[in-house]
């Protein structure tokens, strides 16, 4: 089958920038010192090779991928690396180890993280510390204590976690590095007080500066997107929306049928595949539409975009196609066809 064959949008992967991607990380990160995370790409079949490339140690961000990747038998050792207060929640992740098909630590950076974790049957967390970044993570004072109230509770405390999202998409690669050297000397001294063999954190723009943890959790490497392409990391884009033209105004513009409900856009617009030596652009996007100028293009071509942010792009699709090359268009040869499986919550 050819990507033209495709209902449009549809959603492509480059199978031979995958397999580079992946190949040049392992090298740098083999086995278990990456974590993989699974909320860049919600597909069991691409985790599925990163476990044949060696890594069998996971990370996600909700219940339903833990639920997910244990189904697919890929629970050996997943972290969900954010806090859960829901009842209801806490008990699906016990249930995951009850049954023995996972392995389940979750992040806790309170009191009340911990007492879900005891009333689920989770019997395994790591501390999550704020090393900068205004999301979830505890104060970094606190860290001891709460590594000390989750043992007395009768948990297993692996280590800490600390994301310094923050840094990830700094440009410049030496202020990259700088950053995230500040950001983990905090999470080194939490560990130093709390103890256990994890230091999680990091991610695709620190996969090369940051020499503190001993699990880094990288997941948009595997195709990248627009965002993390500025970076100039040794990793290629890999990912494309394929849609077709379905209003052309000659010399004018072009109406697509991929736009806002295909794409995230909270790190900007897409790019063209082929912007013509830079004669073509994006104008803008809307709800069902991509409006582009500066191409020949007539009704009916297949027209790629590069999309800017590839986790929230990848859950708003139920299917991924791999091909042999993204950049082909509608001439591209479908190799499979992978289920968005780990979507939901």
């Amino acid at each position: 089958m050819k990507a033209g064959d495709l209902t449009t949008p549809a959603l492509l992967a480059d199978a031979a920038v995958l397999e580079r991607n992946v190949a040049t990380m392992s090298a740098a990160r083999p086995g278990s010192t990456l974590r993989p995370h699974v909320k860049a790409f919600k597909c069991t079949s691409l985790a599925n090779r990163l476990a044949e490339a060696g890594h069998l140690s996971f990370c996600c961000a909700t219940v339903r991928e833990m639920e997910g990747m244990a189904a697919a038998g890929l629970g050996n050792d997943l972290l969900l690396a954010n806090e859960v207060v829901d009842a209801a929640a806490a008990v699906r992740l016990g249930a995951l180890v009850a049954a023995g098909s996972a392995r389940v630590t979750v992040a806790v950076d309170s009191s009340a993280t911990i007492a879900a974790a005891v009333a689920g049957g989770v019997p395994e967390v790591l501390v999550d510390v704020d090393v900068g970044m205004p999301r979830c993570g505890c104060e970094p004072a606190d860290a001891a204590r709460l590594a000390d109230d989750a043992q007395r509770a009768g948990l297993k405390v692996r280590g800490v976690m600390g994301y310094e999202g923050h840094v990830q998409h700094v440009v410049d690669a030496d202020e990259r590095a700088a950053l995230a050297a500040v950001a983990m000397a905090v999470l080194a001294g939490a560990h130093a007080e709390v103890g256990g063999d994890v230091v999680s954190g990091g991610g695709t723009g620190t996969w090369d500066c940051n020499e503190t943890v001993t699990e880094l959790q990288a997941g948009s490497f595997v195709l990248m997107d627009g965002d993390y392409a500025r970076l100039g990391l040794p990793f290629d884009e890999g990912l494309v929306l394929l849609t077709t033209a379905v209003s052309v105004r000659s010399g004018v513009h072009a109406a697509l049928d991929g736009g806002l409900k295909a794409m995230a856009m909270d790190s900007g617009d897409p790019r063209l595949v082929d912007d013509y030596g830079g004669a073509a652009s994006v104008l803008f996007c809307a709800d069902e539409h991509t409006t582009v100028a500066g191409g020949p293009w007539k009704v009916g071509d297949r027209v790629g975009l590069r999309p800017a942010h590839i986790d929230p792009t990848m859950a708003k699709h139920e299917v991924l196609h791999l091909v042999d090359d993204a950049t082909a268009g509608g001439d591209a040869e479908v190799v499979e066809s992978w289920s968005i499986d780990l979507r939901g919550w």
